[in-house]
């Protein structure tokens, strides 16, 4: 059975970080719930516009296998303050499944009360999240329990990579890195 991944969209996301997301999870096999937080068609940071299969409440947490935010400021603020993915990150949370977030998205995960003590962000958004104590500005990926954080734009392949092997196994994880010619990325 496939693993479902959701990626929430929401205005001013950040293009990069997603479609990186989205394309790496699905060469691995996972199932990628690309969903709109208030609309289908969303607008991110740089005006590139990415049709969404579907709306954030039409989503339930009970059927997917982690939740992936992306970052950019505004795309993020409204993470943060959306009912709706504030709920599905407390329910993921509560039931012991994955979460990631990259660039500035940790900040929406603290707001839900999720976010690990271990975490990466982008560079001064660490200042926005009450508990920083456990940031990192050196590594790419960091990883808390279940929650899984990266840096931004450039790490977003090396963060996609890290959830594959995570939800599909390290034969598949090395296959694509090699495949994408990611051997910057962090083993």
């Amino acid at each position: 059975m496939s693993k479902k991944v959701l990626v929430p969209l929401a205005l001013g996301f950040e293009e990069l970080e997603a479609v990186a997301i989205i394309d790496v999870l699905r060469r691995g096999g996972i199932e990628v719930i690309v969903a709109g937080v208030d609309k289908k068609s969303i607008s991110g940071a740089n005006g590139i516009v990415i049709e969404a299969d579907k709306l954030v409440s039409e989503v339930s947490a009970k059927n997917l296998d982690m939740v992936v935010l992306p970052g950019g400021w505004g795309g993020t603020d409204i993470l943060a303050t959306n009912e709706n993915i504030q709920n599905i990150l407390k329910e993921m949370k509560a039931d012991d499944k994955k979460i990631g977030a990259i660039c500035a998205a940790p900040f929406a995960l603290s707001e839900a009360g999720v976010l690990g003590e271990n975490f990466t962000c982008y560079p001064s958004v660490e200042e926005r999240i009450e508990k920083n104590s456990g940031y990192s500005s050196e590594k790419m990926v960091v990883r808390d329990g279940n929650i899984m954080t990266s840096r931004g734009p450039g790490t977003a392949i090396c963060f996609g990579l890290q959830i594959v092997r995570d939800l599909i196994g390290e034969e598949t994880y090395k296959n694509l890195k090699d495949g994408l010619l990611a051997t910057y990325c962090e083993d």
